[in-house]
């Protein structure tokens, strides 16, 4: 009884609209007028070409991302725990600081930093890195390049919490016994730290999997998913089908559920790949 208004919110506003999706996503039809389609729209997505160019762009961001923002993450985590360290306090805000930034407003600063006669171009020119302005926001390869230095500006202080925590519930003994031992800072890192956060690793690893699966503010603000559909992705596109094209809500559903499915396959991958005998 003390659990069961949680239980009957959860199921009204979260499995009854899940459900009510799945149900859609065999629909089809322009607006409201759809109608039951089987597994059509599933068929459809292997031979939707937007939407295979928006998994090929969501996976490059995944595949190089995701791994660059959790070593980043670690390794600043470290340094963060070092009891040495003056200012703690100040840098872990200042890492942090970025995470509960606005998604839009953070997503606006970059497109204006970024831009062909933005600070970034500027300062690159006057120190020589560049001869002329960068095309940041409408070359398809430096695109991508911003989105992900977008979102790995945000989301590397997420995950560095989490492994600054863990690390802060290492017993010390351990490196001590291993200092004694004659094990460098190295062999103590991929001996006795790297082990001990194989969980957080694992945790993170997946919610960040996840959200980059469903990244949507920073293309759509500050690519626009272009040039063309360079930068789009698979969320972007259910946007698109759903209130910027010919509304077709079904086939929408459709391409959420392929998220879904997505999710789920990397998830057991990844379980499997730590090792976990519970995934």
């Amino acid at each position: 009884m003390f659990i069961i208004l949680a239980v009957i919110m959860i199921a009204a506003f979260y499995f009854y609209p899940m459900i009510q999706a799945l149900i859609l996503s065999f629909k089809s039809g322009k607006g409201m007028n759809l109608s039951f389609v089987g597994i059509d729209n599933y068929a459809r997505l292997f031979s939707d070409k937007t939407f295979i160019t928006a998994v090929k762009n969501t996976f490059i961001y995944l595949i190089i991302q995701v791994p660059v923002m959790i070593v980043l993450a670690m390794f600043i985590s470290v340094l963060l725990n070092d009891s040495k360290l003056k200012l703690k306090g100040f840098f872990r805000t200042a890492i942090f600081l970025p995470a509960v930034t606005s998604l839009v407003a953070y997503s606006v600063i970059f497109k204006y930093l970024f831009a062909t006669e933005g600070l970034v171009n500027k300062l690159l020119i006057k120190i020589h890195l560049i001869a002329g302005p960068i095309q940041w926001i409408t070359d398809p390869f430096w695109a991508k390049v911003t989105v992900i230095l977008a979102i790995t500006w945000r989301w590397t202080g997420y995950n560095m919490i989490f492994y600054l925590s863990a690390l802060q519930n290492i017993d010390q003994s351990i490196y001590e016994a291993a200092k004694i031992d004659g094990a460098s800072s190295t062999r103590q890192f991929f001996g006795i730290t790297m082990p001990l956060l194989k969980p957080i690793i694992l945790f993170t690893s997946i919610t960040s999997t996840i959200g980059t699966l469903q990244l949507f503010d920073e293309v759509v603000n500050i690519t626009k998913g272009g040039p063309g559909n360079a930068s789009m992705s698979i969320s972007q596109y259910i946007y698109n089908l759903s209130f910027k094209y010919s509304a077709d809500f079904g086939y929408a559903a459709t391409v959420s559920y392929s998220i879904v499915i997505m999710i789920i396959i990397l998830a057991f991958v990844q379980f499997k790949a730590a090792g976990d005998k519970n995934g």
